[in-house]
């Protein structure tokens, strides 16, 4: 099956690209979750506008990359959750909380989607998170899970 990607999926591809799927992984979740849409001629055409608006973005975001990257490397980040007995947490810690814990230290507003934890966070202590912020720039920073 051929789709057009509508925004980036990772180890597929970037918005704007053309890729060859197996029908069920493009009917199933590509499609109905709004990453991607079936491909046509008429579709093809938008890809060039797509592809467009996101060259303007890594262009104006290469620089920026570099300079959000130092900001949050410099961040030291705490988040509070609830934990019982021996540090277990009720739950665990989802990408949407670790994006609120870098706004609250200070850092920039970043996608949840960006974001590559260490596994699932369930209990109190120190774990490196990586963010992509674009391509070629990722960085890293220690989330440190504090009984709240």
């Amino acid at each position: 099956m051929k789709i057009i990607l509508t925004q980036e999926v990772s180890g597929l591809g970037a918005p704007g690209d053309i890729v060859e799927v197996k029908n069920g992984y493009g009917r199933n979740y590509l499609l109905p979750q709004g990453f991607a849409i079936a491909w046509t001629k008429g579709a093809e055409k938008q890809v060039t506008v797509i592809k467009r608006a996101r060259a303007a973005r890594e262009i104006r975001d290469l620089g920026h990359a570099n300079e959000v990257k130092a900001q949050i490397e410099g961040l030291k980040v705490n988040l509070k959750a609830r934990a019982g007995d021996g540090g277990r947490l009720f739950g665990s810690v989802t990408p949407a909380e670790v994006v609120e814990a870098v706004k609250a230290a200070g850092g920039p507003a970043l996608d949840r989607r960006r974001l590559e934890l260490p596994g699932h966070i369930k209990s109190i202590g120190s774990y490196p998170v990586t963010i992509k912020l674009h391509p070629e720039v990722s960085a890293k920073f220690n989330l440190n899970v504090v009984q709240g």
